[in-house]
């Protein structure tokens, strides 16, 4: 029997392996705290060739961040493809369920969060408006609704990550009642 052989060639693979480890580097210290030798080390890779897949920082994190709004599509337009109610509200609500749940991964969470927070670095700012466009644009073409809509659906998006890095789906007190009411979250 033959062996599988990777399509991917080794520097691919270490790209992507590096990829994977800036997720979580990224998502634990953010752009500003975290070194590529912290990313290396996670990724069992030398800096020297993370540096060579990724010569500056900026373009670790802008890859990371793409790669992060990229599992953000493919999670919308499987919710999409799965909902039993292809009306706009029923499509919006099937995309909202599935971000949820993929949030619940704190990694795609906090790195949307950190990419907020450094968006002073033009290429951050970039990378964060282009992915912000890609969902904004999916997520209006595919369900179909309203621009209001599509607007309450990010607005949501948002509130539902300040929920959840605060903490606050686990507090009952009436202000974080108020914020939480109605949110899918996990």
């Amino acid at each position: 029997m033959a062996t599988a052989v990777s399509s991917l060639s080794t520097a691919e693979a270490r790209r992507e392996t590096v990829l994977d480890s800036a997720l979580v580097v990224f998502a634990q210290a953010g752009y500003l705290g975290t070194p590529i030798t912290a990313v290396a080390a996670h990724a069992q890779i030398s800096p020297a060739y993370v540096f060579k897949l990724f010569p500056t920082k900026e373009l670790l994190f802008v890859a990371t961040l793409q790669r992060c709004y990229n599992l953000i599509q493919t999670a919308l337009l499987r919710g999409a493809e799965a909902s039993t109610d292809q009306t706009p509200e029923g499509l919006l609500r099937s995309m909202g369920g599935i971000y949820a749940n993929l949030i619940s991964d704190r990694n795609l969470l906090m790195l949307q969060v950190h990419a907020q927070s450094a968006a002073a670095v033009p290429e951050i700012r970039s990378a964060l408006r282009q992915g912000l466009e890609q969902i904004t644009t999916l997520v209006k073409a595919r369900s179909g609704a309203s621009d209001e809509a599509v607007q309450q659906f990010i607005a949501y998006g948002q509130l539902c990550h300040l929920v959840v890095t605060a903490g606050l789906e686990q507090d009952t007190p009436a202000w974080a009642l108020l914020l939480t009411a109605g949110l899918r979250h996990h």
